[in-house]
């Protein structure tokens, strides 16, 4: 497969659609610009680990070094490597 062919399927894909979603961290209101599969996967993680989205959001944030757009992406990269090792 050549780069633009993967790059045009990454654009149109809705996946790669960026959104705004509001979150409450620590009882301030504030947003973060994901993909919309970052945001599915997040979702999907939270509710594996019984907890609620922005539950999981304030946990990151109390972790990171990096925005918090970019600490959430790299959290669920690595959760879905984990997951991905354990199979």
């Amino acid at each position: 497969m050549t780069a633009s062919l993967i790059a045009t399927r990454t654009e149109n894909s809705d996946d790669a659609c960026m959104g705004k979603h509001s979150v409450i961290i620590a009882r301030h209101r504030t947003s973060v610009s994901l993909e919309n599969a970052f945001w599915e996967a997040l979702g999907e993680i939270a509710a594996r680990h019984g907890v609620s989205r922005n539950r999981l959001i304030g946990i990151i944030d109390s972790h990171r070094n990096v925005n918090l757009s970019s600490a959430i992406r790299l959290y669920v990269l690595n959760e879905l490597r984990r997951q991905s090792a354990s199979v």
